[in-house]
Parts: C-alpha cells; sequence; structure tokens
C-alpha cells in the first residue's frame, strides 16, 4: 500500500495486475476511500443522507423535527395544536423543471468517420462539384443531344457553395449511417432510455448529479441501466463530467438467489460464510437501518470497473530472407542484446472487472474486460461503462437547483406554522352592550326595551335607539347602549404573515430562475402574450444547463452503444434477432447492418428548438412569407428542420433562391411582355395589311361580281336576245312558212283555179267543140271583175 493513500501502484507488471491479490487491494482500496472512518466521516453514508434528505425536499417530506425545534419551549410542544404537514412547495418548481426538459425532444445522428465512409462522402460532394461547375455544358449537350451529362439529379442540384454545404448536412445520408441511426434507436426503445432519460432528469435537478450504465452480455445484448448516484463511488474529480476518473462502481444491495445466479462458481459454503456476517454490524456502517439492511438474505455488493494500463509486447525477430516477424509476448520478455530478435511494446488502457461482498475480504470478481468500449480512432483509450454528470460540481461539492432553496423552504414551513399559530389565536370581532344606557330608553309605546331586543334590532338593522339625557334632564354618559368591538391586532399579523410566505416564494423564484411565466401561478393580465413567453423563455435559460446534462449523457450513451453495437453484430448470439429488429423498421439496410462493426461513427445530438426558437423561426417565417419572399413549400420545409441555425440558413437561401427566381420571372415576363407587344404590333400590322388584302380582295370580288354580274346579264340578254331571236326566228320562220303556205296554197288555188279554168277552158273548148261540131260559136271566160285587188290593200305586212 502507498503511504499517500490505498491504492497499490500501477507500476506492476500485467501479471500481477492480472492476479487476485491486486484486484483485492483495488476492491478494498475502494471500500476504505468511501467506507472508511476517516476525519470527514463515511462518504458514502453522507451521500446517501444528503442525496436522502434533497429528495424528501423534492417530495414535499422532509423532516418535520427541525420546525418542531423552532417552535417548542424547551422542547415543550403541548400548547401547540398545529398541522405539521410541509407545504409542498418545492415539488411543484421540480416537477416544472423536469417535465419541460422531457418534453424537448432530440434525434441521434450518426457520421460516417471512416476513411470508407470520408472516402464516399468526398466522392459525392466532388461529383456534385464537377455537376455545378459543368451545369451550361450539360444542358448544351441535353439541348443539342439529348444526352443526360449530370452525375446527380439536376433538380436538386446546389447553386452556390453555402447551398452545397447545406446539401451535404441535411439531404446527403450514406446508407451505412441511417442503419446506425436505426440500430441505435433500436437499442434505446428496447431499453426503454426515455424513462430512464426522465429519472436522470430529475437527479440532475434534486440532487445535481445523474449516471447512467451500458453494458453487452451474450445471453441479453446491449443493455441500458439506470444508476442511483446514491449508490454510486468514483475516483475524485474536479470535473463536471467525470472523465478524468480511473475508477467507477456501485453498491447493490441483492438476495443471495440473485448472488448465485450471477457468480455461479460461488459454492454453498461460500453462500453460507456471506450469510453469517453481522447483519447489524453492516446495517450501522453501510446502511441506513432499514428493514432490507436487516434482512440476512440481502448482500451488499460493490461492483466496480478500474481503469489501468497494460503493456502489448511483441518479439520482433528478423529472418533470413530480410524480413520481420512479429510474435505477441507478456510485458515481462527482455530478450539479450546480442540476439538477432528485439522486444517493441506500447502502453494501452485496459478496464478492468470486479465485484466485493462490502465489509468482507471476498472478492466475487477481478477480471479483464471482455467487451472494453475503445474507439477505432484512438484505439490506446478505453472508457468506463458508467457516464457521469454533475453541472455544478466544484472541488468534489456537488450543487443543485433543489439544494438551493431548502432554505426557502423551511422558511415557507415555519410561516405557514406561525399562521396557523395566529389563526387559532385571532378572536373574532364582539359587542360592547351598556345596560344602565338601555335602561335609560323609554319607546313611550308601554313596551319593554331589554338588552336581547336591542341587541336583535342592532344585528338584524344596524340601529340602535339611544338617548342622549337622562329622565331626570341630565347628560346621559350611556347615550349609545351598544359599540362593536374590533380585534385588529391578529388582521395585521395574519396580514404580516402572508407578506413574509410571499417573499419567500419570491425569492425561491429568483434564486431558481422559475418565475411565474415558467409555471403559470400568477400570469400578468396586463402583460402582452409575448412578454409572457419571454419571460418563460428566460427561465429556461436559467436551467439550460440541466438539459445540455441530460443530452450529454444520451450522447455519450450513443457513442458507447455504437461500439456495443459491434460488439453484438460479432459476438453476441442475438446478433440475427438484432438485424431483423433493425430490418423490420427498413429492408434496405439489412445488407449494410451485416458489416455494420466495420465502421467508425461519430455521434451527435440534434435537439429539437424549443417554443421560443421555434417562435422566432416563426416570426423570420412570417415576415418572408408576408413579403413573398419564400413560397409555402419552402415554409413547410424550414419547419421540418430541427436545427435553428440550419433553419435560418436555409431560409435565408430560399429566399436568395425565390428573389433570384422572381427577377428571371420579371425579365421573362418583360421579354414575354416585349415579345407579346412585337407579337401584337406585328399582329396589328398584319391586321392592317389582312384588311387592306381584304378589302382589295372585297374590291376585286366586287368588280367581279359586277362584271360577273355584267356578265351574267350581257349573258342573260344575250340569252334572252338569242331567245328571242329564236323566237322571232321562229315567228318568222313561222310567217315564212305561213307565208310560203300561202303561197303555196295561193299557188295552189291558182293552180287550181287554172286547172278549173283549164278544165273550165277544156270543158269550153270540148263545149265550144262541140258546139262548133254543133255549131255554137267561142265562151268568154274572164272574170267580171272579181279578181282585181281593190285599193287599200297592201300586201307589205307580210314581207319579212
Amino acid at each position: 500500500m502507498s503511504k499517500k493513500g490505498y491504492f497499490p501502484s500501477q507500476v506492476v507488471s500485467d501479471a500481477e495486475k492480472a492476479s487476485y491479490e491486486y484486484g483485492l487491494k483495488i476492491a478494498r482500496a475502494i471500500e476504505n476511500e468511501w467506507f472508511g472512518k476517516e476525519t470527514n466521516g463515511n462518504r458514502y453514508h453522507a451521500n446517501q443522507a444528503e442525496f436522502h434528505k434533497l429528495r424528501l425536499y423534492a417530495r414535499g417530506e422532509q423532516s418535520i423535527e427541525k420546525y418542531k425545534d423552532e417552535l417548542s419551549i424547551n422542547g415543550d410542544l403541548s400548547y401547540l395544536n398545529l398541522d405539521w404537514k410541509p407545504v409542498p412547495v418545492i415539488p411543484k418548481f421540480v416537477d416544472i423543471v423536469v417535465n419541460g426538459i422531457a418534453e424537448r425532444t432530440y434525434d441521434i445522428k450518426a457520421y460516417s468517420q471512416d476513411p470508407s465512409g470520408v472516402n464516399q462522402r468526398t466522392q459525392y460532394m466532388e461529383s456534385i462539384i464537377q455537376d455545378m461547375q459543368s451545369q451550361d455544358f450539360n444542358n448544351d449537350v441535353m439541348s443539342h443531344f439529348g444526352i443526360n451529362m449530370y452525375n446527380n439529379d439536376m433538380e436538386s442540384l446546389p447553386s452556390s457553395q453555402e447551398e452545397l454545404e447545406i446539401h451535404m448536412q441535411l439531404n446527403y445520408k450514406q446508407s451505412i449511417e441511417i442503419a446506425e441511426e436505426q440500430a441505435l434507436q433500436v437499442l434505446i426503445n428496447g431499453n426503454n432510455y426515455e424513462n430512464t432519460l426522465k429519472r436522470v432528469y430529475h437527479d440532475l435537478t434534486v440532487i445535481g448529479i445523474g449516471a447512467v450504465k451500458s453494458d453487452f452480455n451474450t445471453s441479453e445484448g446491449v443493455t441500458i441501466k439506470y444508476v442511483d448516484p446514491a449508490n454510486l463511488v468514483y475516483s475524485y474529480s474536479e470535473s463536471p463530467f467525470f472523465d478524468d476518473i480511473y475508477y467507477c462502481g456501485e453498491v447493490k444491495n441483492i438476495p443471495i438467489n440473485e448472488l448465485k445466479k450471477q457468480f455461479p462458481h460461488l459454492t454453498d459454503d461460500d453462500l453460507d460464510e456471506i450469510q453469517e456476517q453481522p447483519t447489524q454490524h453492516k446495517a450501522a456502517r453501510f446502511g441506513t437501518n432499514s428493514d432490507r439492511d436487516l434482512d440476512s438474505n440481502i448482500v451488499t455488493v460493490l461492483y466496480f470497473n478500474y481503469k489501468t494500463y497494460a503493456n502489448n509486447v511483441f518479439k520482433v525477430k528478423t529472418l533470413g530472407s530480410g524480413a520481420e516477424k512479429a510474435i505477441t509476448k507478456d510485458d515481462s520478455f527482455n530478450p539479450p542484446e546480442d540476439g538477432n530478435f528485439v522486444r517493441v511494446s506500447k502502453a494501452i488502457e485496459v478496464l478492468y472487472e470486479g465485484a466485493l461482498i462490502v465489509g468482507t475480504k471476498q472478492l466475487l470478481k477481478w477480471e479483464l474486460a471482455e467487451n472494453m468500449l475503445r474507439s477505432k480512432s484512438d484505439y490506446t483509450k478505453v472508457k468506463l461503462n458508467y457516464n457521469i454528470v454533475a453541472p455544478r460540481m466544484y472541488k468534489g461539492k456537488i450543487e443543485s437547483l433543489v439544494r438551493r432553496i431548502t432554505g426557502f423552504a423551511d422558511m415557507i414551513q415555519l410561516t405557514h406554522l406561525k399562521i396557523q399559530q395566529v389563526l387559532a389565536r385571532m378572536v373574532p370581532d364582539g359587542v360592547y352592550l351598556d345596560a344602565d344606557g338601555l335602561a335609560e330608553v323609554d319607546l313611550g309605546n308601554g313596551t319593554n326595551y331589554n338588552p336581547q331586543e336591542a341587541l336583535n334590532m342592532f344585528f338584524q338593522t344596524g340601529s340602535i335607539v339611544g338617548r342622549s339625557l337622562t329622565q331626570e334632564g341630565d347628560m346621559n354618559p350611556g347615550k349609545v347602549p351598544i359599540q362593536e368591538i374590533a380585534s385588529g391586532s391578529g388582521g395585521q399579523k395574519l396580514a404580516s404573515l402572508v407578506n413574509t410566505y410571499n417573499y419567500y416564494m419570491q425569492m425561491i423564484r429568483d434564486v431558481t430562475g422559475l418565475n411565474e411565466a415558467r409555471d403559470g401561478s400568477t400570469p400578468d393580465t396586463n402583460a402582452l402574450v409575448g412578454v409572457q413567453k419571454m419571460a418563460a423563455a428566460n427561465s429556461n435559460t436559467a436551467t439550460r444547463h440541466i438539459l445540455q446534462s441530460g443530452l450529454y449523457l444520451t450522447s455519450e450513451l450513443a457513442n458507447a452503444l455504437s461500439l456495443r453495437i459491434s460488439d453484438l453484430l460479432e459476438y453476441s448470439p442475438t446478433r440475427d434477432a438484432f438485424i431483423q429488429s433493425v430490418g423490420a423498421h427498413n429492408v434496405a439496410t439489412l445488407d449494410e447492418l451485416s458489416e455494420l462493426y466495420l465502421y467508425d461513427f461519430g455521434i451527435f445530438i440534434e435537439l429539437s428548438p424549443d417554443e421560443e426558437e421555434k417562435q422566432l423561426l416563426e416570426n423570420n417565417i412570417q415576415m418572408a412569407l408576408q413579403s413573398n419572399s419564400i413560397e409555402l413549400e419552402d415554409a413547410i420545409d424550414v419547419r421540418n428542420i430541427k436545427n435553428l441555425k440550419l433553419a435560418n440558413q436555409v431560409l435565408k437561401i430560399r429566399r436568395q433562391k425565390k428573389a433570384t427566381k422572381d427577377q428571371q420571372i420579371a425579365e421573362r415576363n418583360i421579354q414575354v411582355q416585349a415579345q407579346a407587344n412585337a407579337k401584337a404590333a406585328e399582329q396589328a400590322a398584319a391586321a392592317e395589311a389582312q384588311k387592306e388584302q381584304l378589302s382589295a380582295q372585297t374590291k376585286a370580288q366586287l368588280v367581279q361580281v359586277e362584271s360577273q354580274a355584267e356578265m351574267q346579264k350581257l349573258q342573260m340578254e344575250a340569252r334572252l336576245k338569242f331567245q328571242l331571236m329564236q323566237a322571232e326566228a321562229q315567228i318568222n320562220m313561222r310567217l315564212r312558212q305561213m307565208e310560203l303556205d300561202t303561197i303555196e296554197k295561193k299557188d295552189n288555188v291558182k293552180e287550181d283555179r287554172k286547172d278549173e279554168r283549164t278544165r273550165i277552158q277544156a270543158s269550153q273548148q270540148s263545149e265550144l267543140i262541140s258546139q262548133r261540131k254543133e255549131g255554137s260559136g267561142p265562151r268568154k271566160f274572164e272574170s267580171a271583175g272579181n279578181d282585181i285587188l281593190g285599193e287599200g290593200i297592201d300586201l307589205s305586212s307580210f314581207g319579212p
């Protein structure tokens, strides 16, 4: 043992560090540091007592003995009949803080930082830059040849370097990163981490420290467990994040059957020996004298992690061919100087796990941890299984929100008790009745006016009859027979105590920063809604360290789970079930999950904005919408971004793109308007030309119609003339025919007449001949004037 402390030296061989004796020394050193009787007392018991007291205050169940001591006189409480139940003031503020912080949602983001992931991200970014730089050329090739030369989607191509950076943060996600995020989410949901985180926030608010533990075993896989800070043991640290501790553990009270299950190598004799430990001694030294501590079936076990270093030693031998061969050796290997091989060593951190039954020398477990948390970027470092944070710790002293206000809560309780005393001793207002004054009153109607009737009249009507003079005519000292007696001293005391009560309540608000706007107890009716929200936001700022501490624990736990996933996929029998449970959410990640342990991820927490931040962002969005700087789709996209800084950057870029787009639309509209005007002028000129052409065509058509009409007229006239000529010709022909017929008839008549004359002449000649024969003379045949046409007959009308 070192003279400066209980812990053995770490400058020993690896074989000695792995020995049972060395582990027992470490366990006893931790036990002595936390459970030993020193000048400062039992550190573990002091922490438990302090945390227990704060938790009682947070529940409104603190001890009332101090209040009795304040109000008692030499311990005598026989004259006090008060309700000693504490006023639950602190629970209200604790619930406000815890419930308000628990409502903040977050997302766990994984960032692939191994060479393969970085190379893939670099190639994608270079392809985006290449598309951005050759955009004009690609568009020309697309328009002329119909060939797509883009490596990525040209619709979502960034237009600037700033937009490219936002695109890489918001839109680019490797499939292996998606698989990692879903794997982390499955582990967190499977272990009900949300409920554990609420308990951690409660611890941070009440006692000022919170802790969780991640572990891995082949039967259960990866586990996340809540750790009660009252049961924690750790090395001295001044860091609120406990990143400089070299050991950490917790004390648990477990039954014998659970002990046998965890350590099956224990025999029945060992269990009997453990049970025979003096339980009264254990309870007095390590517990709180509860029934559980006095139970002989309950064993107090200290589980701890111890961080030290080990030497990786290699024997490097030079072969005949000139090549070198490395052979693993222990740290005791020391080659001779004249040999053909050398010793090469490297110190790395290692983690030992141990378990000790408190109060005994029986070490149940001491072994090198099988699944150490090592970052792939720095394999020499190792992490403890415990993650602890105490945001307001200084020199090992832990401060909490509840610790600040316990004194004011005590004063509120005392004020409350004093108010009860004042209320118990207050006397109601009374009435002074002057019987002699009543005796002097004569109503004059013969009725009796006794004190009872005077009181009835006074209480019912508020009036009273009195006499200023006695029956003898002297001044009546009892002319006002009834007077009120006001006991106002109790009311003044009560008002003073109420003011005192409100004073200490305001002191709690001032100390914690939890103002009325945060809890909504007494909001100012004259204050605007924005003022109330600003006051609530300021209150959130006062408790932001609690939120950040919980997020730090979540981030550290997610990093540990990321390393645990490698163990789960590589060693655990539950590997296939885990892969299927992740694949149930996204089948596309099944192929990546089988190789997930080969990658190295950076884990960070993306916290959703609070109401104040949302309101600021919403104000910016509304201003942009009102000024028509963005579209509604842009507002929806910006609201879905949880990172407020990125959301504002996206809003700025969308505004710039909208302005550029509006300018292009305006220029295009001007161009379209100019084209429309030119086209309108062209159309007007064409219309005028068409009009003139139409007029000319109309005139030509009119002339043509006129000519056609004239021609048709002429044709009609010609046709009519022709028809007339035909009719005239026919008439003439008919007339001619008639004339000919007449002439022919005339000729026929003439011939007939001639023939008749010839016949007559022949007859006459024959008669003449006969007469001659007979002797008669010749007959005269000329007409006697019947064959001469008279005057007035003109034959020219029968001419053609």
